[in-house]
């Protein structure tokens, strides 16, 4: 990977009727909710499991492995950050361990009605964790997934591995950069037609 200067990318406020959700139990880890980010009227949204770290352990500001991975290969297939919006399935980072299935289901009701409100034209997940609540397929894996466009509730939907395991494995690393320069060549036909 070549050397690439990441940014903390705007994050877009948790809608008022959801700021103080208990449903999913993830309040009692002490993280806070973390709506999207990006530009919430992107063509491509970006599905990740959760949203990680935006602050260290004192509180600052910082770019997280996961966002610079992501805005790398962005950057290097032509997308840019008006282009894309980042939301997640479970809205709160989990701290220890949790109900992950059921955590997962009730959480996947708002990223749902974040999905039908926003429009995107194009979702691309990124993860197996990702892909598996998104397509509500526990078996769906990337690896047989990648590569080609899925229609999923009426969304064009397509899915890549998690920039984290790109960076703990970097063979993976050109393949990432295949799936967004498809994604990236889809848009440019959409906007065309």
């Amino acid at each position: 990977m070549s050397a690439f200067c990441s940014e903390l990318w705007p994050e877009e406020p948790t809608p008022e009727a959801y700021q103080d959700c208990r449903e999913c139990g993830l309040y009692k880890h002490g993280t806070r909710m973390v709506w999207g980010e990006g530009n919430p009227d992107a063509p491509i949204m970006v599905i990740l499991d959760n949203p990680g770290a935006r602050e260290d352990r004192e509180g600052n500001p910082m770019v997280c492995g996961t966002r610079q991975t992501l805005q790398q290969a962005a950057s290097e297939v032509g997308l840019k950050m008006d282009d894309l919006y980042v939301t997640f399935i479970l809205k709160r980072r989990p701290v220890r361990a949790y109900e992950k299935d059921q955590t997962r289901q009730t959480c996947m009701i708002h990223l749902e009605q974040q999905i039908h409100h926003k429009k995107p034209k194009l979702i691309l997940c990124l993860g197996n964790v990702a892909v598996q609540s998104f397509f509500h397929d526990s078996e769906a894996e990337v690896k047989n997934l990648r590569g080609t466009w899925h229609d999923v509730n009426g969304f064009q939907t397509t899915v890549a591995y998690h920039p984290l395991a790109v960076r703990r494995r970097p063979n993976l690393w050109n393949m990432f950069l295949q799936d967004m320069a498809f994604v990236a060549e889809e848009l440019k036909s959409t906007n065309t037609k």
